[in-house]
């Protein structure tokens, strides 16, 4: 924004191809040299805090055990001496704590999925995606469905990788509200099914008579972010 006001949208638009062209840069040297498989958003997973909370209070190295276990009911009971400070409490046995930290361990080390040639041109195609859509907009449906159509055939991916499929996935319903393919088309349809909803189905027409009347408010801020 400070760019447009300085430049105008000349300076606006190369500040915006200078960076996606960076971006692009570094993603494709990751995907071809470092052999990174398919990149999630965000690429680092944020660190979960609570789940890094010692397991064991410090200091408590008396050997006395930190459960205890029912002899009727064989129910599973943390000791006295092993809770922990209510900062870092948690309310499952602390066995429990420790498998679910060390599947998840498990799947963030787990290697990144070998890509063959055709999934390697398509990964490639999806990240350079915002380079295409600044010289050819119209493109921008083609280079996220192509991609995904390729990838979605791969099998044996790991959590991490099926979870950021399902997410471009869900992504390809925001291309409907994005201009100029909502001005030109979903416009008409969304607002047609909206009022169809709204006359026909009891009580809908609370809610989307709302949402009729804020939608195009909604559009344009969101495609001004977007762009």
């Amino acid at each position: 924004m400070g760019t447009a006001r300085v430049w105008g949208e000349m300076g606006r638009w190369t500040i915006i191809v200078l960076i996606q062209l960076a971006k692009a840069i570094l993603r494709l040297l990751l995907l071809l040299w470092y052999k990174a498989g398919i990149q999630t958003s965000p690429p680092i997973v944020p660190l979960n805090r609570e789940q890094q909370q010692p397991l064991h209070p410090q200091g408590n190295s008396s050997g006395k055990d930190q459960t205890y276990v029912g002899r009727r009911s064989s129910r599973v009971v943390r000791s006295l001496q092993s809770t922990p400070s209510l900062q870092s409490r948690h309310w499952g046995s602390p066995q429990q704590r420790e498998e679910t930290q060390s599947r998840r361990s498990e799947e963030m080390n787990q290697p990144p999925t070998p890509l063959g040639l055709q999934e390697t041109i398509a990964e490639s195609v999806y990240i350079t995606r915002p380079l295409l859509h600044c010289i050819l907009p119209w493109l921008r449906e083609g280079t996220c469905c192509t991609p995904l159509s390729l990838l979605s055939d791969l099998k044996d991916l790991n959590r991490r990788e099926r979870a950021e499929l399902r997410r471009r996935t869900i992504l390809l319903l925001y291309y409907l509200l994005r201009s100029p393919f909502y001005d030109r088309y979903s416009e008409g349809r969304i607002l047609f099914l909206l009022r169809l909803l709204a006359d026909y189905v009891p009580g809908l027409g609370f809610v989307t008579r709302p949402l009729m009347d804020y939608l195009p408010a909604w559009q344009k801020i969101y495609f001004y972010n977007w762009g």
